[in-house]
């Protein structure tokens, strides 16, 4: 049986209201260091939200340490790719600039950066210079501590959906960091491409768990709560698999239907007690699930494209 899943089976199901990331962070950082897998984290910490948002927060925190298992423990981290024109390759404009020091400069801007006003480690997208326009733009990532002399997180508005979660727009101004600061292999096709997989299958995880201990919690159907504990041990399962194998995302695409259906099932179980400050919380952010659904359904049918050459 799945340790952290058996423990949402048993725990007690009161949490505490949490209005701001300074709340949310140390309950998640302790029960973290708890979790054998990152995927264990996000099943604790969304079994201990009091919302979706800080279900969302602790699902991302778990996915960017399942890209980067030696994150530190104590760190609120960032993955900083979208700018301004996008988050593809060719969208990104922050340069990674080589000195005659053994540093490395780093000029750029980012938006929509999920965490980033509170976030003491920053993972920066930016390209190597000598690239011409229209070729392939070589990708590197950089960690960042907040605090470097040059880097600005500037607070954005609230999104309409998890307001709680904060985003920042960050501006690096020749921000020098050690070489060794730039992680290994290619910023795109080793970090930026896997991380929107491993982040689907931890942040749902965490608002399954949410769901499960809501469940418990007002006494919903006990029918219900099986099929949130099959679809999490199933993306416990995708969360430990290849995430560039195709057959990893057509797993993963199923089992995100499943937890689309079972959103819409919560939906109307929230609507029995529509006055309900959590309930009123859960229609605010049921958008959330919703979002890169196109670029979900494309991923979905590349994998079947790849999996059916040469047949």
């Amino acid at each position: 049986m799945n340790p952290a899943l058996a423990t949402c089976l048993r725990a007690a199901t009161d949490v505490p209201a949490r209005a701001s990331v300074a709340a949310w962070w140390p309950r998640w950082r302790d029960g973290a260091a708890q979790a054998a897998t990152p995927a264990a984290q996000a099943l604790l910490g969304g079994f201990d939200a009091d919302r979706v948002g800080w279900a969302f927060a602790s699902g991302y925190q778990a996915a960017l340490r399942a890209l980067l298992p030696d994150m530190p423990a104590d760190a609120v981290a960032a993955f900083c790719v979208t700018e301004e024109a996008g988050n593809r390759p060719r969208d990104i404009r922050t340069r990674f600039t080589p000195a005659a020091d053994g540093s490395v400069s780093i000029s750029g801007a980012k938006r929509w950066t999920t965490l980033g006003p509170d976030s003491s480690l920053l993972l920066v997208v930016g390209a190597l210079p000598g690239v011409d326009d229209g070729a392939r733009v070589q990708l590197k990532v950089a960690r960042v501590p907040a605090g470097t002399p040059g880097l600005q997180l500037l607070p954005m508005p609230e999104t309409r959906f998890v307001p709680e979660v904060p985003h920042a727009r960050v501006q690096l101004d020749a921000v020098a960091v050690d070489a060794a600061a730039l992680l290994p292999g290619d910023g795109y096709e080793r970090y930026v491409k896997p991380f929107r997989t491993i982040e689907d299958a931890h942040v749902t995880l965490a608002v399954l768990a949410y769901l499960l201990r809501e469940t418990r919690a007002r006494g919903w159907p006990s029918a219900f709560a099986e099929r949130l504990c099959a679809t999490m041990i199933a993306l416990t399962e995708i969360a430990a698999s290849p995430a560039d194998a195709p057959a990893t995302h057509v797993v993963l695409t199923g089992a995100l239907a499943q937890a689309h259906a079972l959103y819409a099932e919560a939906g109307t179980l929230w609507a029995q007690t529509a006055d309900d400050p959590a309930a009123q919380r859960w229609q605010r952010d049921a958008a959330l699930f919703g979002v890169a659904g196109s670029a979900r359904s494309q991923r979905a049918a590349r994998a079947w494209e790849r999996l059916n050459e040469g047949h």
